[in-house]
């Protein structure tokens, strides 16, 4: 073969390397672990597709980055083990950061704050003190930091005689917080809102906890993920469409 030849062969290789790539780096889709029942951050609708806050940023994260994304439901209780089994290939969901998940997770920079609250029904006259000290049954969905905050400071006060409950849904423990079965749920600010909007006749009775911060968990073994979604939630906060999905969402 003559040099010519080889030098056309190389380019004609290197070209077609470059696009195989490019179509791979394209054709990537990760998978969004989400709470299916986590209103207004992710939930699934009654067409049988994920919406949400945090949903419609990930997608405009994914097309402003270069990615797919699929919004697989996992149950919140497991889906820290979902991540590290790679069956998932991250958690934007309304996970909040805590010492105890970056232990195992490596968490993006906050997006959003919260804090957490009771929730009774709209007649009740039910204060924090009182869920706390008064032998009250408490709602909490499992694996949530709010569970293990209470868990956690109840080890340090005494008067506190609450019964936990634990539920796979925040709105699992609403629906019992109506029915009588329970007397107060425990769960975030923007949840307990979304349900008081969407007319259940429930209200706040107040606050426990420390305030919280949301942030997308990935693997600590992938810090080019990691780099992808913080440099994407940068992107999103500058641009038009975060006040719209706040103004869509109201969370």
């Amino acid at each position: 073969m003559g040099e010519k030849m080889k030098k056309a062969t190389t380019l004609l290789l290197a070209g077609v390397a470059a696009v195989t790539m490019a179509a791979s780096a394209h054709a990537e889709t990760l998978v969004n672990g989400i709470d299916a029942a986590f209103p207004p951050f992710a939930f699934i609708d009654t067409d049988g597709v994920a919406k949400g806050f945090d949903v419609e940023a990930v997608n405009w994260i994914a097309k402003e980055m270069g990615f797919e994304v699929k919004h697989q439901p996992v149950a919140w209780e497991g889906i820290i083990p979902s991540l590290m089994a790679n069956k998932i290939d991250f958690i934007c969901s309304g996970m909040s950061i805590t010492a105890k998940r970056a232990e195992q997770v490596n968490f993006t920079d906050p997006y959003w704050k919260v804090i957490n609250v009771f929730v009774v029904k709209k007649d009740s006259k039910l204060t924090p003190e009182q869920v706390l000290t008064g032998g009250k049954k408490v709602g909490l969905q499992q694996g949530t930091a709010e569970e293990q905050w209470l868990a956690e400071a109840r080890k340090k006060e005494p008067k506190w005689n609450f019964e936990a409950r634990q539920y796979s849904a925040a709105q699992m423990a609403l629906g019992d917080v109506l029915n009588g079965r329970i007397d107060a749920a425990g769960m975030n600010e923007a949840p307990a809102n979304d349900a008081i909007k969407n007319g259940q006749p429930v209200k706040i009775a107040g606050t426990f906890g420390d305030q919280e911060a949301y942030g997308c968990a990935v693997r600590k073994n992938d810090p080019e993920l990691l780099k992808k979604l913080n440099e994407g939630y940068a992107r999103l906060m500058k641009s038009p469409k975060w006040e719209e999905l706040k103004a869509k969402y109201k969370p």
